[in-house]
């Protein structure tokens, strides 16, 4: 079993997509004897190998079924209820299907759904070539996510629907400026489908710029047909792997959402993913309804020192090079749109994206990044010192950045007695920090997606005399402990672990042994949750890659859904409800097991209250940490507030600008207090967030260097209270 803690669900860049999705013409699409195969291996390995119990039964089969509708129209716009009625002999036979590789009747309801899918687009092109004329008066609004609403009762009611959706797309063509006829239009409004399949519907759009002419009708309806006419093309192109992939994955999905099913093909890009062998920007890539989203940013990776593109942004269409055609990748295959974006190292590509803090999602902007490749010394950690002035008297902390838990293989494999890895540069880094009389030790593993499970375990002893750091549970229950078995420790002094959401596998082994151990304090946000080990295995046609076991820490807590919850908290601009396991369908749960004995090294949640009181007097004097409070608030309360949309143009410019002021005038509030120039706009304070350096370096956001000032004075705090009684030498046992 591999030991290595995947960032994230590494893999999440293929696993629920297809290939493409087929066109057939008028033939229906029929499974293969390959295809019925790999549904009876599939099947049986979740029976026998999955790490949680898997029963085959009616109850199975409607979670698969369900799994299946959502993958397909998540959003309710093209199946009825009549539609689904008609297949509900799947609700309880589906499971005997898989098993048996009878996939006739499965296939018979995916080609119903391309039915409706083609007519959908054929309705869509046939009324704009008849040339709409669109009424922005009224107060009609239009539901963003459907995703829990009834199944429509009739055709009838989706042709109101997508009347509707059809009107918002003109809406915000309307809203922006013209455009020249190779731009693209990208109408990311609505949230639609989860695209495993590039046949995904959507409406054109560009930025909202109200002070430029806007389009005419006739351009607006050529703009949205073409879009139209451009995904039909793509839905005609499925193929049976592609129906495949999604009737597996819908198997796998249903059981936790790090097991897939891959097809020859996505197996092969999967495989160069893993090795990240390739040159491109270092973003890890997930679906999303219809758009493809940032899942992570690869640590030292040309997208994070670009400081232009953050987890959770979505990318609308994609150029290669300066000048390159700008190609819209909604509704694309996600293995597709991975090509578009990877290149040769040293060439450019822009990406049109909808960041993820945008109030509206017409407020998409176009970035431009240099592709390259991510070596050891991309993700090198490194040293900093923060000064505290208290009283007169000058302190010091030292920081170490963690991006990532790495090692390189090669030399190690080797014999290289100098290979390089992340516990040896920190160990090094600590000696520096050593020699620059710093009070305590502040470990920055906001970001790092894990790595090495190794680096993990020997990188805790830097900071411990030997002893235990996980425990893996695999399927049959039995329980593998590994941990830090060389004498001696780098440093035993004051010590913090800032985390945030985006801290997962590894580094959340990492925290939880330290806070487990009573060896220092965890602040930030409740991480990751990743806490499942998966392996891919060959199947005779394609491959699978399935959770084996479970990560645990050693007071017996799995990591598993909750991740690790810091001492001290700071506000997140992360939705938890998008980042996360716990974001995840049919994650696997938490749980826990008997803890092992291991040697305590203090007791900093003595102290948790005080300083939680000191840091919250400190917060609310701090205008970027203050910042970053209201501003967790407003995201929060837009969220609840952006359910719908106006298709009322008057209204719908009313609600943006009122949205936009309130952004405003938080950002204004944090200048003044800071002594900086207010700004007129909130797009002057994008563009100057999107600014780098002149090095071409991610520019240090002030939000960010807020968190790491108010961890390192926490931790002055601490050493400030804890005396020699709280050194080494007491032991529990569970």
């Amino acid at each position: 079993m591999s030991l290595f803690a995947p960032a994230r669900n590494l893999a999440v860049f293929a696993l629920c997509l297809l290939t493409a999705l087929p066109a057939m013409g008028d033939e229906a699409i029929k499974p293969t004897d390959e295809g019925r195969q790999a549904s009876r291996e599939v099947i049986q390995s979740l029976e026998y190998g999955h790490y949680e119990p898997v029963t085959l039964n009616n109850g199975w089969a409607d979670k698969v079924f369900s799994r299946m509708l959502k993958l397909l129209d998540s959003q309710h716009a093209y199946l009825t209820r009549e539609d689904i009625a008609q297949f509900s002999d799947l609700r309880t036979g589906l499971d005997e299907m898989l098993v048996e590789g009878d996939l006739d009747r499965v296939y018979a309801f995916y080609n119903l759904y391309q039915t409706r899918l083609e007519n959908r687009l054929e309705w869509l092109v046939d009324r704009l070539e008849k040339q709409p004329d669109f009424d922005f008066t009224g107060n009609e609004r239009l539901p963003t996510n459907l995703e829990d609403a009834d199944w429509a009762e009739s055709q009838r009611e989706l042709d109101d629907l997508w009347r509707r959706r059809l009107k918002n797309a003109a809406l915000t063509l309307s809203l922006a400026p013209e455009t020249s006829a190779d731009q693209p239009v990208v109408d990311t409004s609505v949230l639609s489908e989860i695209a495993t399949i590039p046949a995904r519907v959507s409406e054109p759009e560009t930025p909202a710029g109200n002070d430029d002419k806007p389009m005419d009708s006739e351009k607006i309806a050529k703009q949205l047909a073409d879009r139209y006419k451009s995904q039909l093309s793509r839905v005609r192109q499925t193929n049976t792997e592609d129906v495949l992939s999604v009737i597996l994955n819908a198997a796998t999905g249903s059981i936790d959402p790090h097991s897939e099913y891959l097809s020859p093909s996505r197996g092969q890009s999967f495989d160069i993913q893993m090795k990240l062998s390739l040159e491109g920007i270092g973003a890890l890539l997930q679906q999303d309804s219809e758009y493809v989203r940032v899942s992570s940013l690869v640590s030292g990776g040309p997208a994070e020192r670009s400081g232009q593109i953050k987890p959770a942004d979505r990318i609308v269409a994609v150029g290669d090079g300066d000048t390159g055609e700008m190609i819209s990748v909604i509704g694309m295959r996600l293995d597709e749109v991975v090509e578009h974006i990877r290149g040769p190292k040293g060439s450019k590509v822009r990406l049109e994206i909808i960041p993820a803090k945008a109030i509206d999602v017409t407020q998409t902007r176009t970035i431009e990044i240099t592709r390259d490749t991510v070596s050891l010394e991309d993700q090198a950690a490194s040293s900093r010192v923060i000064e505290s002035h208290r009283n007169g008297e000058n302190h010091r902390v030292g920081v170490i950045k963690v991006p990532a838990f790495y090692v390189d293989f090669d030399a190690y494999q080797a014999g290289d007695q100098n290979y390089r890895s992340s516990t040896r540069d920190v160990a090094k880094l600590i000696e520096k920090l050593k020699t620059q009389n710093v009070e305590g030790i502040v470990l920055d593993m906001r970001g790092n997606g894990g790595g090495a499970l190794q680096e993990a375990n020997s990188m805790v002893g830097l900071f411990i005399d030997r002893g235990p750091t996980v425990q893996v549970r695999d399927a049959r229950g039995r329980i593998s402990l590994y941990g830090d078995t060389d004498r001696g420790v780098a440093y035993d002094g004051p010590l913090a672990v800032l985390v945030d959401r985006l801290s997962a596998s590894a580094s959340e082994i990492f925290a939880g042994a330290i806070q487990d151990y009573g060896r220092g304090l965890v602040l930030g946000n409740q991480t990751f949750g990743k806490g499942t080990v998966q392996t891919l295995s060959d199947l005779s046609h394609g491959e699978l890659k399935l959770t084996r076991a479970k990560f645990y820490r050693i007071s017996g807590e799995s990591t598993q859904l909750r991740g690790v919850e810091p001492d001290i908290s700071f506000p997140s601009l992360i939705d938890k409800e998008e980042i996360g396991e716990s974001a995840l369908d049919y994650a696997l749960a938490w749980d826990t097991v008997r803890p092992v004995s291991y040697r305590m090294y203090g007791e900093p949640w003595q102290f948790v209250s005080q300083l939680r009181q000191k840091h919250e007097q400190r917060a609310q004097n701090n205008p970027n940490f203050h910042y970053l409070m209201r501003e967790a608030q407003l995201a929060e309360q837009f969220q609840a507030q952006n359910n719908t949309v106006s298709l009322n143009r008057e209204q719908r410019q009313r609600e943006m600008k009122a949205q936009e002021a309130e952004q405003l005038a938080l950002e204004n509030q944090r200048r003044r207090a800071l002594g900086l120039p207010e700004i007129d706009t909130w797009t002057d304070a994008r563009d100057e967030a999107l600014q780098t350096g002149d090095d071409g370096e991610e520019p240090e956001s002030p939000i960010q260097q807020a968190g790491l000032e108010e961890s390192a004075e926490i931790l002055l705090d601490y050493a400030l209270m804890i005396d020699s009684r709280h050194k080494p030498g007491k032991t529990t046992t569970p």
